[in-house]
């Protein structure tokens, strides 16, 4: 699939929030309030659309309103939905900036150039974000994804730098 029709998660419907049908929606976008700029949004597969109406901010998420739920037990039966919207359409990213989805199956290489592994996932527990990485064998490697350890990310030639931290080398070095 190119990037181009790629589609990007950008909300997650959670609980229902009250009796007229508003949700908690958990947004993945920088901004908020931007999963209402989008448009209708879709499921994964594109069977179903969906469009938010409105939404307000309540602490970490939104309370929003989503076009034809009416109810409660309406609302509930959208809980765990994840939202997507088409790759392109979403803006371009500054320089260092870079969606999850668009570093997720590149090469993890170190400064030598020898494979590490792939890049699985993105992940953000609350203290900035983590880059993990599968190597070949052995378990998953979870790094900050900070300049001091991912210093070069070449999304043209498919590939991320990274300075392995002495700490992960243990006894042997990384397997």
């Amino acid at each position: 699939m190119t990037k181009a029709a790629q589609k990007i998660c950008v909300a997650k419907i959670g609980a229902a929030h009250g009796v007229r049908g508003e949700v908690r929606l958990w947004p993945f976008t920088e901004d908020p309030m931007s999963v209402i700029d989008y448009g209708p949004l879709s499921t994964r597969d594109g069977a179903r659309r969906f469009e938010v109406v409105r939404a307000r901010i309540a602490k970490d998420h939104l309370v929003a309103v989503i076009k034809g739920v009416t109810n409660r037990d309406e609302a509930e039966r959208l809980n765990g939905i994840e939202l997507y919207v088409a790759r392109d359409a979403l803006p371009a990213t500054d320089e260092g900036e870079y969606y999850h989805a668009d570093l997720i199956g590149l090469a993890a290489i170190d400064p030598q150039g020898a494979s590490i592994g792939n890049v699985t996932a993105i992940h953000n527990f609350g203290a900035g974000d983590i880059i993990e990485i599968a190597p070949k064998s052995g378990p998953s490697l979870l790094l900050p994804f900070t300049d001091a350890v991912v210093p070069t990310v070449d999304l043209a030639a498919g590939h991320v730098v990274v300075e392995l931290p002495n700490e992960i080398d243990g006894e042997n070095g990384p397997q």
